[in-house]
């Protein structure tokens, strides 16, 4: 009966893999909707087997969304995975534009065996549940975007935003990245993180607590404290902000109260016309164009031009020509012994050029042949180059000339 059973399970558990699993969630229009991803829930798709025994694999997965039949996810909808061993999100907050049914598909990758998984989760986007006139954004500078997102961490911030507006009735109206307010990308280091605008509305008034973010007071100190690098973490005069977790303070000069209680009335609808122009006569062209002097120009490209070419031609001959020394004048100043050694070498060297020309019938002397004999004076055919040995052992090549002891 085991067998039976047993065969009956894993081909349930193996059908039920091949299946696309659809989760229903929705959004309402003004409030921030957040979706976790979680890795459990797929690691054992992966290997349906496992769940068997009762052992999950911890592979590290990576997750791919897009809206189906697009390349992309919908202009409200955002994804975030920090890790392949962390869990994703998808967060956003939906428009009025934005009503209606969304299919995402979620593509999961196994890092490990490189196998795929298909998901879908339906968002629907419902009308707005209630009106937040009243809205404040503060800024978390020692937090990251995936780690504002989970729940628990949602709670601790709406925690503490109650106790600075004093109302209950606090809803997410959105949570974003510094990055896409166009912060800088921190550093890969502890301590370093990109930073994270939360943004809450209620129906009620803001508390004075709040209302000190309006005053020049309030202004004028975050703008001096703004001057000063290092300081932006002091606290001002009307800071009356309170953290549960230190990863959740909020700095408080960059907290933005606002009020949609009475919205700007639209800008006046343009009223449409007939799309015909008016009548205004026939077009009525010159018959000749008046008279234009080109005088002025004619001395602005061809006269100015030879003018200030001429001008420094002549500036260039006379320093060329008109500025020189002169032999007498360097005569003058070279010193006596100096020219007289001068005159020396030049008048030697005339001399001897004198010499070798009066030396043309004369015999060259014996030392500039290429072999004589200084007792008989005879002239021997000088001797072949490759009959002369280098080294003795040319010569006899069978006599070793090594010293022998």
């Amino acid at each position: 009966m085991a067998a039976p059973q047993y065969w009956a399970l894993l081909l349930t558990v193996c059908t039920a893999s091949f299946f696309v699993a659809q989760a229903l969630k929705t959004a309402p229009i003004g409030q921030f909707f957040v979706f976790e991803i979680q890795r459990e829930v797929y690691q054992a798709d992966f290997n349906p087997v496992s769940k068997i025994y009762g052992t999950v694999p911890n592979d590290p997965i990576v997750f791919k969304c897009n809206k189906q039949f697009s390349p992309d996810l919908p202009a409200w909808l955002r994804f975030t995975q920090r890790h392949p061993h962390d869990n994703g999100f998808l967060y956003g907050t939906p428009m009025e534009d934005d009503k209606g049914k969304n299919v995402i598909e979620i593509t999961v990758i196994n890092r490990r065996t490189y196998e795929t998984f298909e998901d879908t989760v339906i968002i629907n986007v419902i009308p707005r549940a209630k009106l937040m006139p009243f809205q404040a954004e503060f800024f978390i500078p020692l937090s990251n975007i995936e780690a504002v997102l989970p729940p628990s961490v949602q709670f601790d911030i709406k925690k503490d935003v109650q106790k600075m507006w004093g109302v209950d009735d606090l809803e997410f109206v959105n949570i974003t990245s510094a990055l896409d307010r166009g912060g800088l990308v921190p550093l890969p280091l502890a301590g370093h993180f990109e930073g994270v605008y939360v943004k809450l509305g209620s129906e009620g008034y803001f508390s004075k607590c709040l209302q000190g973010v309006g005053t020049t007071q309030h202004v004028r100190e975050c703008d001096a404290m703004n001057k000063r690098p290092g300081y932006s973490f002091e606290k001002v005069s009307t800071d009356c902000s309170t953290c549960t977790v230190a990863s959740t303070c909020v700095q408080w000069c960059r907290s933005t109260l606002i009020d949609l209680s009475n919205p700007e009335p639209p800008p006046p609808v343009p009223t449409m016309g007939s799309g015909i122009l008016e009548t205004g006569g026939e077009f009525d062209p010159p018959e000749s164009l008046p008279p234009r002097d080109f005088f002025p120009d004619y001395i602005a490209t061809v006269i100015f031009p030879f003018v200030l070419a001429l001008v420094l031609f002549l500036l260039l001959a006379y320093v060329m020509c008109c500025r020189r020394e002169g032999l007498d004048k360097r005569d003058a100043m070279t010193p006596d012994l100096q020219l007289y050694h001068h005159h020396t070498i030049v008048g030697n060297t005339c001399e001897l050029r004198d010499l070798a020309d009066t030396r043309e019938g004369v015999p060259p002397p014996l030392s500039t042949l290429p072999m004589f004999s200084t007792r008989t004076g005879e002239r021997s055919p000088p001797y072949s180059s490759d009959s002369i040995p280098l080294i003795m052992a040319q010569q006899e090549p069978n006599v070793d000339t090594l010293p022998r002891k």
